[in-house]
């Protein structure tokens, strides 16, 4: 790996290229060996999907030989895979096979699953600033304080740039990006701890506590068929929505299908994962695709199953087979006895909250902005520009207008949207959409005078209330710290501006009022803090921090305090 990144981030003589082909070679050779080795030397029986992937690893990695020690003219229907990027994708598939057999246990006594989830982002973010200062990374070079920036950024799935990502980072730094955007968006640990398992059939019972705390797994035996369903989920919709970017393009627009393909894939992935990033200087509102209303309704769509959480959505999916299964038995002839309880508590909350934030959200803006930011779009597009507008404020950081130009009441509204931001479980960032609805429901039943929040027939968790407010208060104490120090040290810019700058920063938007790249030193760095806050969550910070007390068997007397 360290060899790939020399290969990739420097510049080379023809000699030193040579021996590092060589050694890929090697490497190839040894993964082969170690492969076959490993079937000799195993007891236990082999898990079929496991030999299915050793065996097309291996035939692809020979067939790959085969073409660069015969050479190109020698077959010429194979002859596509003479290319060094054939190598290096074999160098890929024995590492991910090599690294899966390493043991991956998390020790609880070490670090408790808080920790360990801080300490996987803050090593991503450090690892992504020193690849994005590669040579080959940049086309003229970057400081370690911009670098950093856009690798928390990246990993912390905000969209907030100091650089212009498409013309100041070459292929390779933008590849580079997209990789921190995915692992920051589903989680490097989620993925190496899952690609073990894989492999190796089992894992110890203390990885599989931590990583039911990452993943919210209500039992232990579901925490990897969760993990799996991660994965599937995130590079089925990325992979689908690629496709459909890549078709809802204008071909004039680029110079190869190469550029096209990495246009779409960069932007499907950006946009599953709330991230914001775009290759084009200013984002969606660009020339020949801020009228592309095809392209900015996918991109809608990516970002909101996104948005709503990997629970939600296996949840939606598992209420779509139940709802047909149910519709066809109606068609046979069978009745149902009972009505099971499919679309559970959270999935209701959420795709209700998030509903009704969507249509007002578009409506206000809609209204709001007819005459002014939409004056330019006709008919369905101001509709589509308009959703656009109201949906990616909560968090999907992508704009596909000119942000200074919003009224001050849009403005007003996409602070809200932007606070609130997606739901719980999802790459996106916000207090979240169930906090607000939790919150909601209280003041209405205090107003009601009910002592419990009730609705669909269930009654909220005591827990969940207190968890609700307290994420509620720490966001207010981050993002109003963030705004006052900000402001201290650029006290030129405007604190419209700046406030904005924070909301989206705590909030992982990414949207901005024009002054990111302008701010000092000192503000950039308490940027990058209020994003890396913002992704891991104040909270899981204050667990990572205090020890949990032992729960004792004894109560207070309790007393109401006077609170208005």
């Amino acid at each position: 790996m360290l060899l790939f990144i020399a290969d990739f981030g420097f510049d080379k003589s023809i000699e030193i290229q040579k021996t590092f082909n060589v050694y890929y070679f090697i490497v190839i050779g040894l993964g082969i060996i170690s492969t076959l080795v490993r079937y000799t030397e195993r007891s236990k029986q082999i898990k079929r999907q496991v030999l299915i992937f050793d065996v097309a690893t291996i035939l692809i990695t020979l067939t790959i030989l085969y073409t660069h020690f015969l050479g190109e003219d020698a077959h010429r229907h194979i002859s596509f895979l003479y290319n060094d990027t054939w190598v290096k994708f074999a160098i890929t598939l024995t590492f991910i096979r090599e690294f899966s057999e390493q043991n991956i246990n998390y020790k609880r006594t070490l670090f408790n699953p808080a920790q360990l989830f801080i300490i996987s982002f803050f090593c991503i973010v450090i690892i992504g600033t020193l690849l994005l200062m590669l040579p080959k990374a940049t086309h003229s070079g970057i400081s370690f304080l911009d670098a950093l920036f856009t690798s928390t950024s990246a990993v912390c799935v905000t969209g907030l740039i100091v650089v212009d990502t498409g013309s100041y980072f070459t292929t390779f730094g933008q590849s580079i990006i997209l990789f921190l955007i995915q692992a920051g968006g589903i989680g490097i640990l989620s993925v190496a701890s899952y690609f073990s398992y894989f492999f190796k059939g089992g894992t110890s019972y203390e990885s599989q506590l931590t990583l039911s705390d990452m993943t919210g797994s209500n039992k232990l035996s579901e925490v990897f068929s969760t993990l799996k369903r991660i994965l599937i989920i995130t590079f089925s919709i990325e992979f689908f929505t690629a496709i459909f970017i890549y078709f809802s393009l204008d071909k004039n627009m680029f110079r190869s299908f190469f550029e096209q393909a990495f246009f779409s894939i960069f932007h499907s992935v950006s946009a599953f994962c709330n991230a914001g990033f775009s290759t084009l200087p200013n984002s969606l509102y660009e020339t020949g695709v801020k009228h592309n209303y095809v392209l900015q309704t996918i991109i809608i769509a990516a970002f909101v199953l996104g948005g709503l959480g990997f629970p939600i959505v296996v949840n939606i999916i598992k209420y779509l087979r139940y709802f047909f299964a149910k519709k066809l038995f109606y068609i046979v002839g069978k009745q149902q006895t009972h009505k099971p309880w499919v679309l559970n508590l959270n999935s209701r909350i959420t795709l209700v909250t998030t509903t009704t934030l969507t249509c007002l959200g578009t409506l206000m803006y809609y209204c709001s902005e007819y005459n002014n930011t939409l004056a330019e779009h006709e008919g369905f597009g101001k509709f589509i520009t308009a959703l656009f507008g109201a949906t990616t404020p909560r968090t999907a950081g992508f704009n596909n207008i000119d942000m200074t130009s919003l009224h001050f009441s849009t403005i007003m509204m996409i602070f809200l949207l932007m606070w609130i931001g997606a739901s719980p479980a999802s790459t996106g960032g916000g207090i979240k959409t169930n906090t607000f609805a939790i919150a909601t429901l209280n003041f209405i039943s205090l107003a009601k005078g009910k002592s419990k929040i009730e609705i669909f027939r269930r009654e909220i968790a005591e827990v969940s209330v207190r968890r609700a407010f307290a994420v509620i208060s720490l966001s207010l104490v981050v993002i109003g710290s963030g705004i006052i120090i900000v402001s201290i040290f650029d006290s030129d810019k405007k604190l419209l501006d700046i406030a904005f700058e924070c909301f989206s920063a705590y909030s992982t938007v990414g949207l901005s009022l024009g002054i990111t790249a302008q701010l000092s030193a000192f503000s950039k760095l308490v940027i990058i803090a209020i994003m890396f806050i913002g992704r891991v969550s104040m909270l899981t910070l204050l667990i990572a921090v205090f020890k949990k007390v032992k729960h004792k068997n004894y109560r207070y007397p309790v007393e109401e305090i006077t609170i208005n």
